[in-house]
This record gives C-alpha cells, structure tokens and sequence, in this order.
C-alpha cells in the first residue's frame, strides 16, 4: 500500500474511533454505575489489531484518546482513558501474539483490563486505595462488554478487507 493510502486508512480508522466514542457519551447509561460503558471505540482497536498490525492498533487509539479528550473531556478523563486504553491494547497485542485466543476472547481480557487501567490511575490521582473494591463491578461490565464488542469485532475482521 502506499503512503497516501495508508494516511487515508489511518485517518478513517481514527475518525471512526472517535465517531463511536460521541456515539457512545450520547447513549444513556445502559446501567446505573458510574464508569460503565460498552466501549464502541474498541470495535475499532479490534479490527485495527487484526488487520493493520500491532503499531496500528496502538497508534490509532493513541490519537482516538488525545482527539477525544481534548474536544469532549478533561485532563481526567484523558489520564483514565489513556491508562485504560493503552494497557487493554498491550494485553490485546499480547494474547493475541500467542495464538491461543479468539477475537472475542482478545476482547474481553481487553474489556477487564481497561478497567484495571482505569482503577489504577484512579488510585494514583485520587491518592487511595479504596476505590478497588469498585474493580469486581467493573470486571463484569468488561467481560459483558468484551463479549458484545469481541463479537462484532470478529464479524468485521472477517468480512472487511483492510491492508497497511
């Protein structure tokens, strides 16, 4: 592929991350707990990961995290979204390495351990380590959400044509 092609390919790839994270802070809460949402944005991760390689996936939601946070949120929800994101997307890159795991598995234990990422940089900025206990709930909402996204992620890696 060519270097114009592969900005373009970028460019959409990171748009559309940023598309389903507006997508996503326009839905209501589908469950009344604070921090749980269904992670659209990693549909895009996914598919990225398994069609345009590893620096792909990371640098796409590099850029998703930074674009997001400067037009919608906070330097805190930057610091959550970054330490979630890039540590889901490292243990992705990593089970995925190994052959062992399918898509959807790929995507739940990205789905967990985001939400590890997230407690973590809750516990440094806020200076506590109460808020763990909070980490059980967020582990079913990430297996949940892991399950739906890992799905619709497979479905589209097998049917999308996309080369780096």
């Amino acid at each position: 592929m060519d270097k114009t092609k592969k900005i373009a390919t970028y460019g959409v790839m990171a748009a559309l991350a940023m598309i389903l994270s507006y997508v996503e802070m326009q839905l209501p809460a589908f469950v009344a707990i604070p921090g749980v949402k269904m992670g659209l944005t990693n549909i895009v991760v996914i598919v990225a990961l398994y069609k345009m390689g590893n620096k792909s996936a990371i640098f796409i939601n590099i850029v998703r995290i930074i674009a997001v946070s400067l037009l919608f949120g906070t330097l805190m929800s930057f610091a959550f979204s970054f330490a979630g994101g890039m540590l889901s997307t490292l243990v992705m890159i990593l089970l995925k390495k190994t052959d062992k795991f399918s898509t959807v598995g790929v995507s739940v234990a990205g789905g967990i351990t985001h939400n590890i990422g997230q407690i973590l940089a809750a516990m440094l900025l806020l200076n506590t380590k109460a808020i763990i206990w909070y980490l059980p709930v967020l582990w079913l909402s990430g297996i949940l959400s892991g399950l739906l996204i890992g799905l619709i992620g497979a479905i589209i890696v097998k049917r999308i044509k996309v080369s780096v």
